[in-house]
């Protein structure tokens, strides 16, 4: 018996196996620790690895400080290319409007800050030292 179809429904793949396939985790452990924290939430609950899933089920993945939401178009259970994985799923217009106003807010934040000309010598890295550890102690006060 194949151990992905447990139920025998040719139409419904193991989540974790699915994000795996679909290219969102480089590993089958990787997605399954995912679901596991919490990163994953399947029609707006916490879903558990080997929760069936099939087309038309809408997803909500965290990965770092990008969210996105997912509706599976398509059954993997096999990690194929890249094109091949984006056939899997289709973003929401939402979620993509979204990830793109959170990165252009990144991109801003990003610009204010300059980079130094030159790396510190020997010097400067102990003033800089000497400076984050005394933000250290008035934090601990």
């Amino acid at each position: 018996m194949n151990e992905s179809n447990a139920g025998n429904d040719p139409t419904k793949v193991r989540l974790d196996r699915w994000l795996w396939a679909a290219r969102f985790y480089k590993t089958r452990s990787a997605a399954k620790g995912a679901i596991e924290g919490g990163k994953v939430h399947c029609g707006g609950q916490r879903a558990k690895p080997s929760k069936e899933v099939g087309v038309g089920v809408e997803l909500v993945i965290s990965r770092g400080i990008v969210e996105q939401t997912v509706i599976i178009t398509g059954i993997g259970e096999r990690r194929g290319s890249a094109a091949d994985a984006a056939r899997l799923y289709r973003e929401t217009p939402e979620s993509i409007a979204a990830r793109e106003d959170a990165m252009n807010q990144r991109r801003i934040a990003g610009a204010s800050f300059a980079a130094p000309p030159m790396r510190p010598d020997r010097r400067g890295r102990r003033e800089l030292m000497r400076l984050k550890q005394s933000a250290i102690e008035e934090d601990e006060r």
